[in-house]
C-alpha cells in the first residue's frame, strides 16, 4: 500500500506531495501543529486536540482553514486510506507561502499538511520498564502554551536524551521543572499527592494531561497543581509523563537517580490502564 498524505485538502501519494520553498513554515517556523493518537482505527481525545489547534492558530493570527467536521473527515480519510489501526495522525498548518519577509501580508492562504504514522502505543516498552529521563535547561520562547512548529530546543533536548541513553528530557527553568521535551511531567510525593505544573504560558496545555487529571479526580487521588524542583522529583515515590503518543509513561530514573523503586509505580500503572480502557471503549 502506498502512503497517502493530505496537502491543502487533497489526498495525494507521498511522492506527489510538494511544498513551496517560500512557505513560511519552512522559512520562519511560522505555523502550528497537532498530533492525535489512533487506537483501533479511531482517534483519541480528538475534540480537545482540534480545539487546541484552533486556539493555537488564533494566538498567532492564522485563520483556521477548515471546520471541525472537515478536520475530522480528513483525519478519518487518512486513517482509512493508510489502513492505520494504531499510531498517530499529524496536522501542521503554516501561514502559507510568500516572498521572504519577516512581516506578513494579510490574507495569505494557509498551508495544511497531514499524515499518519504507525506507532506501538499499547505495547510500549516504557510502560513495562519505565523511562530514563534527563534534565536540561529550558531554552524555549515565552509562549509555550502555543503548539508551535518552532521546536529546535526540543530537538536538542531529545538528542541530548538519546545520547545519554534516555527516552525523555525534562526542562528546568529557575530551579523547577517546566515539562518534558514532548510531554507533561508528574510526580507522586511521599504523602501520595500527584503534582504537576499549572497551565500558564510557561507550559503547553497537554491534552492527555487534561484527560489524566480528570481521571485523578474520578479515582479520588489528590492533585496539587504547582511547581516542583528536580530534587523533589528525585525524592518522589513515583514520577511519570503524559503525551498523545505515550499515554502515561512511568519514569524509572531521573539524571541516573532511581525514582522510588526504579520500576513503574502503582499510580502511573493504574492511570495508564484506566485511560487505555476508557479510550478503547469510546
Amino acid at each position: 500500500m502506498s502512503r497517502i498524505v493530505l496537502l491543502n485538502g487533497e489526498f495525494l501519494d507521498f511522492a506527489d506531495a510538494k511544498l513551496s520553498i517560500m512557505d513560511r513554515g519552512f522559512l520562519f517556523a511560522d505555523g502550528i501543529y497537532e498530533v492525535s493518537a489512533v487506537l483501533n482505527g479511531r482517534t483519541i481525545d480528538n475534540a480537545a486536540h482540534l480545539a487546541r489547534l484552533d486556539r493555537s492558530l488564533k494566538e498567532i493570527d492564522i485563520p483556521n482553514p477548515y471546520s471541525v467536521a472537515e478536520w475530522v473527515a480528513f483525519q478519518n480519510g487518512l486513517i482509512e486510506r493508510n489502513g492505520l489501526t494504531e499510531g498517530v495522525v499529524y496536522i501542521q498548518v503554516t501561514r502559507g507561502a510568500a516572498e521572504r519577509e519577516f512581516s506578513y501580508a494579510e490574507g495569505l492562504t494557509p498551508t495544511v499538511v497531514m499524515f499518519t504514522q504507525v506507532k506501538n502505543l499499547l505495547g510500549s516498552k516504557l510502560a513495562v520498564d519505565g523511562a530514563k529521563v534527563i534534565t536540561v535547561p529550558d531554552l524555549r520562547w515565552a509562549r509555550r502554551d502555543i503548539k508551535s512548529v518552532a521546536l529546535l530546543p526540543q530537538v536538542l533536548a531529545k538528542q541530548a536524551a538519546a545520547r545519554a541513553g534516555a527516552q525523555e528530557a525534562w526542562m528546568v527553568e529557575d530551579g523547577v521543572v517546566t515539562e518534558g521535551a514532548s510531554s507533561s511531567a508528574f510526580i507522586v510525593t511521599q504523602d501520595g499527592a500527584l503534582v504537576t505544573r499549572p497551565f500558564t504560558q510557561t507550559v503547553l496545555p497537554g491534552i492527555t494531561r487534561l484527560a489524566i487529571t480528570a481521571l485523578i479526580a474520578e479515582t479520588g487521588l489528590r492533585l496539587d497543581e504547582r511547581t516542583f524542583t528536580v530534587d523533589e522529583a528525585k525524592a518522589a515515590q513515583e514520577a511519570f509523563f503524559t503525551s498523545a503518543s505515550t499515554f502515561v509513561a512511568p519514569v524509572a530514573t531521573l539524571d541516573g537517580t532511581p525514582i522510588g523503586t526504579g520500576k513503574p509505580g502503582p499510580v502511573a500503572t493504574k492511570l495508564r490502564e484506566i485511560y487505555i480502557r476508557q479510550a478503547l471503549a469510546e
